[in-house]
């Protein structure tokens, strides 16, 4: 058998190596400092297991600072921060003295930390070692402060243009461009990286102009400096010149890698366009690309966003045991996307370890696919199991699923759920708590938070807005725009929809004109929110001339409003127009057909009412179930008219008894005009004194402490009769009740509603 050194001259392979290992112990040298750190440095070399490695360390009984260095640099090389961390203290616990290429090591494990370990790296005098500065710089590059950084940049007596590189790089990452700038103009030579940190930095601070004139500049590109500006025009949302450059990228003869793919087929995600898609896939094909996990992932991806969910789903099960979290989570976003809430929740219970944007994915599925119970449900699961930390994007859908629902209970529960955990909101999650107080019907709540508010976008403004406009609060809403612009923020076509709203459901003609006149190109939606204030406030024939001048073709939207205006004032000649082309729009839409129904059932015109209930049942069109909900005891309890399925019904119908009685010796008589049949007059009675709004009220009577705020979601319209009792039973019972269809918010108090009896 061959000497240990004749061994060490073929070491190549891990089976060297064990054979060097095997000699080394069989001429008893393996104990000795010398073979340990040579096996030790070799095992860096070769990527030898963790585990083996330390068996040679340990072999020698007291090992000196070689064999601690190269056991530290094998750490170091495989990211083990902690074992650097735990061997160093080993070293010095030892008393054996570091050398200065063990601190540029330690530095990088301990991160953040290293700053304190500045003033020791120069008590040992060894601050002025250029690998010690520089790993210095890069700890306060990373961390801050970064004038530290340039402090020490600018001491070096020899810079490197990865000096200069790394300097660079720093001030972008802190967002000092202007610094970035200055340094890049003074660099005395540059390479590749240096104009690619550029184009990088430029991309990030949302400067593309820049970024591409940077780009163009570039004396010589690599496959990053492309990537780089591709990356840049996708995460900034340019889809079509991050497409555009690639085209130019291949036509230049560079071949893309697959970072390149990643960023393109992000791009092509982000276009949702089909054709776009399978021309990309066809050229992947062609060039026979390599289709790792990442791409494969972000093929998902594109394929879900453009509708292909087979597409996506075959790919996603050919990942096998290599589906990441990404993968998982793209597949149930492409589901929810599409409304396949079964799908979605199949892979997400088959999920081993789900991440916050797991769930995430989920409660935004159910809140954004009309099921706002479910997504609240599934957030208190994510609490109680503790599986993943909620986020603000959690909090966001959870909050707007409280404001759907109109659950103020739960939504304050959200809240202090919010400061508890610490979880900060930034202005779009306050504009989501200003969407559910205003939808919760708490005004004064959404106004406060939008005072509090450090910084507010349109969207903040618009939220309010819209509340406002939804309580009829219409000077509020004028008064705000004003605000808004005096801030500098520009009102879109959204802010105008909720001021021309406010004034229409405040009666405000004149300010709702003045409105209107001022909007320099108004759109269709404009259009219909004037002909609903000109209806409400009974210019029924000026709101149809209006109709007649539009130059666009009027949407469903205009002759509902003036259908439910024909309604209010009684005008069926113009409610039988409108609702005639609305059966066309919108063949399908039950409430048309219900509104001309009440109007002729108002009149006794009971052949009519058959006629449009035939045309229903001909047309397939079904009726809307009306049904109400109020919150109590952390629940929504549902109610559908005639219902006798809560468990508390009996309790309510003596109760909805004995209001009737109170109500009609005070003078109330039922409006039966919007009963559909033509039935006995006692039957009539019984039909409207069940409907569902008012079965939440009698529930809420009963449940709630006296004097409280009732308050009642409704997903259609309040009937005319149940508007008369709400008021009457405000004014009996001294409560408040707020009750939102879907149409605005009622609030009634003492025998008064504030929308004036126009809805």
């Amino acid at each position: 058998m061959s000497h240990p050194c004749t061994t060490a001259l073929k070491l190549s392979t891990l089976n060297h190596l064990k054979q060097l290992h095997a000699q080394t112990i069989r001429h008893n040298l393996h104990h000795h400092n010398y073979w340990a750190a040579y096996l030790i440095a070799h095992c860096t070399r070769l990527h030898v297991p963790p585990p083996y490695t330390r068996l040679i360390f340990d072999s020698a009984p007291n090992p000196n600072a070689l064999v601690f260095t190269n056991m530290l640099k094998f750490y170091s090389q495989t990211g083990a921060h902690s074992d650097v961390i735990t061997l160093f203290g080993q070293m010095q616990n030892c008393g054996v003295r570091s050398d200065v290429c063990v601190y540029p090591m330690l530095m990088k494990s301990v991160g953040k930390a290293a700053v304190e370990l500045h003033a020791h790296v120069l008590k040992m005098g060894y601050g002025c070692d250029v690998y010690v500065r520089n790993t210095m710089m890069g700890v306060y590059v990373k961390y801050g402060p970064v004038e530290v950084a340039r402090k020490l940049f600018d001491e070096m007596c020899e810079k490197t243009v990865v000096d200069w590189n790394s300097m660079i790089s720093g001030y972008w990452s802190w967002g000092c461009g202007v610094e970035a700038c200055e340094l890049f103009d003074l660099m005395p030579e540059r390479n590749v990286i240096s104009w690619t940190a550029m184009v990088t930095g430029f991309s990030k601070m949302r400067d593309l102009k820049s970024a591409r004139r940077v780009f163009d500049e570039m004396p010589e590109k690599s496959i990053v400096s492309w990537n780089a500006m591709i990356s840049g025009y996708d995460k900034n949302g340019f889809a079509e010149e991050a497409i555009r450059l690639f085209t130019e990228m291949v036509n230049s003869g560079f071949q893309p890698n697959e970072i390149t793919w990643v960023k393109v087929i992000s791009s092509c995600s982000s276009r949702g366009d089909p054709c776009l898609a399978e021309s990309l896939v066809k050229m992947m094909d062609e060039k026979r690309v390599h289709l790792n996990y990442f791409v494969k992932t972000a093929l998902i991806d594109m394929h879900a966003k453009c509708g292909s969910l087979q597409t996506a789903r075959k790919i996603f099960d050919e990942l096998g045991v290599h589906k990441n979290s990404v993968a998982w989570n793209t597949m149930i976003s492409g589901y929810t996307h599409v409304g396949d809430l079964i799908s979605a929740k199949e892979l997400f219970e088959r999920m081993s370890e789900k991440d916050v944007v797991s769930w995430n994915s989920m409660i935004a599925g159910y809140a954004q696919n009309g099921q706002s119970a479910r997504a609240i449900e599934l957030f208190q699961e994510m609490a109680t199991t503790k599986e993943s930390n909620p986020d603000e994007v959690t909090m966001v859908s959870v909050i707007s699923a409280c404001g759907h629902l109109g659950a103020l209970e739960l939504g304050n529960w959200v809240v202090n759920f919010i400061t508890q955990s610490q979880i900060k909101l930034s202005i779009s999650g306050n504009n989501s708590l200003i969407f559910m107080y205003s939808k919760c019907g708490c005004m004064k709540d959404a106004r406060k938070v939008f005072q509090e508010m450090a910084t507010r976008d349109v969207v903040s403004y618009n939220t309010l807005i819209t509340g406002f406009a939804a309580h009829g609060h219409g000077s509020e809403a004028l008064e705000l725009m004003l605000k808004m612009k005096d801030e500098g923020i520009e009102p879109d076509r959204v802010t105008y929809i909720g001021v021309l709203t406010a004034c229409s459901h405040s009666g405000l003609l004149e300010e709702g004109r003045e409105m209107f006149d001022s909007i320099e190109d108004p759109e269709v939606d404009h259009y219909a929110c004037m002909v609903d204030l000109l209806g409400r406030v009974g210019k029924l024939d000026e709101a149809k001339e209006l109709i007649e001048r539009m130059p666009m073709n009027p949407h469903a939207g205009v002759y509902g409003s003036l259908l439910n205006a024909s309604r209010i004032h009684k005008r069926t000649d113009l409610g039988e127009l409108a609702a005639n082309i609305l059966f066309e729009l919108e063949p399908q839409n039950s409430g048309n057909y219900v509104l001309l129904s009440n109007m002729y059932a108002s009149k006794g015109r009971w052949e009519d009412v058959e006629r449009v209930r035939k045309a229903m049942r001909e047309g397939g069109v079904k009726k809307t179930t009306g049904w109400s909900w109020v919150e109590y005891g952390g629940k929504m309890h549902k109610f559908i008219v005639g219902d006798r399925s809560h468990e508390r019904s009996s309790d309510i119908y003596q109760l909805l008894t004995e209001l009737r009685k109170k109500m009609r010796a005070a003078g109330y008589r039922a409006d039966k005009s919007c009963v559909l049949r033509d039935v006995e007059e006692e039957e009539k009675e019984e039909l409207v004194g069940t409907h569902s709004e008012k079965l939440a009220i009698a529930f809420a009577l009963l449940v709630s402490e006296a004097g409280s705020v009732i308050r009642v979601m409704k997903n259609l319209r309040v009937c005319w009769d149940c508007h008369i009792a709400i008021k009457m039973i405000s004014a009996l019972e001294g409560r408040e009740i707020i009750v939102r269809d879907n149409n605005r918010f009622h609030s009634f108090s003492k025998g008064q509603c504030s929308c004036n009896d126009y809805w």
